[in-house]
């Protein structure tokens, strides 16, 4: 997609994100803001998973630590604004602990450990009750308010977490077109060639781990004020299977597959609520019907299909450095 396209194509999105909520309900603006929430948890785990080749299956674990933390704080009196950092920090200090078995372990064995510490965190959020409130959980964390802008209402909060989807993703565009972005490729497709031309593996390995865990803690901390209710049971291992299966069915390793991905989960859902009981059976056939034929993802698709219909034409390096010479 050349950069004009790809510019005009960003602004479509982003109007639309602006006028799907117009004059909806509660409950599908909740929806809709549900959806961007976990397409910034799906954008971490797709720096960790899509662009590295780390596998995590701990994504809803740093959630919970970026929701756990921003709550306790707002309860206690601190604004969201000043909370939220908090969260994150520790989100980046405990994905770059988890990140050093990825410099041992890989495959399997790594998804293995990072399910483990999926588990670790549900019970000391279900076992410490003194802090977490164990299985009760906290409520009645407020919503932001910024003296002239309010998010009580459902459609502003929803706009405020638009502000911060748009940022978020900013963020994540300029890192994976950064070096550091060239540098996680390398280090998915090839780690050994990759530490020959250079590549510190240990230290790309690591930040894959701590950014994306960064990313997560960001969508608990907006899953906080939105529910203002939080319970260990929110953030249990099925949940981490469903961000990564965001990251599956949208494109792993593309940078709008997120986006994609948590559209197909959490909105397709309620588009099929129309046939009443049977919603969740054809949501589950599609799903299965999709990872069976489209392993790529739907935007894999759209790549093979846009190679094969508008193929761009390359000009070899040689027959440039020829034109040069006469």
């Amino acid at each position: 997609m050349h950069g004009r396209t790809r510019n005009l194509f960003v602004l479509l999105l982003i109007a639309l994100a602006m006028l799907a909520p117009i004059g909806q309900g509660n409950y599908l603006v909740y929806v809709l803001t549900s959806w961007l929430i976990f397409s910034i948890a799906a954008m971490g785990l797709n720096l960790t998973l899509g662009y590295a080749g780390q596998i995590s299956l701990a994504q809803a674990s740093f959630m919970a630590i970026g929701a756990y933390v921003t709550a306790l704080l707002t309860l206690a009196g601190w604004h969201w604004v000043l909370a939220m950092p908090l969260g994150l920090v520790a989100c980046f200090i405990v994905g770059l602990l988890l990140g050093y078995p990825a410099l041992r372990v890989k495959g399997h064995f790594l998804a293995f450990v990072t399910l483990a510490f999926n588990t670790l965190v549900f019970l000391v959020l279900r076992n410490e009750d003194w802090l977490t409130g164990g299985n009760y959980g906290l409520v009645g964390m407020p919503r932001p308010d910024f003296g002239l802008f309010t998010t009580m209402k459902q459609l502003h909060f929803y706009y405020f977490t638009l502000g911060i989807t748009i940022l978020a993703a900013l963020v994540m565009w300029g890192i994976v077109r950064s070096p550091w972005g060239r540098a996680f490729k390398a280090l998915r497709e090839n780690p050994i060639r990759a530490e020959s031309l250079g590549v510190d593996t240990r230290r790309i390995t690591l930040l894959a781990f701590a950014i994306g865990s960064t990313y997560g803690g960001l969508a608990g901390a907006l899953v906080t004020p939105l529910v203002q209710f939080i319970e260990p049971g929110s953030f249990g291992v099925g949940h981490s299977l469903r961000i990564l299966l965001m990251v599956v069915v949208g494109g792993s390793g593309y940078f709008f597959g997120p986006f994609v991905g948590a559209g197909v989960v959490i909105l397709l859902p309620e588009f099929l609520r129309f046939t009443e009981g049977y919603y969740l059976i054809i949501y589950s056939a599609l799903v299965i019907v999709m990872l069976v034929f489209v392993p790529s993802g739907l935007l894999g698709v759209g790549a093979k299909l846009r190679a094969k219909f508008w193929p761009r034409h390359q000009v070899r390096a040689d027959m440039t450095e020829g034109a040069r010479l006469k």
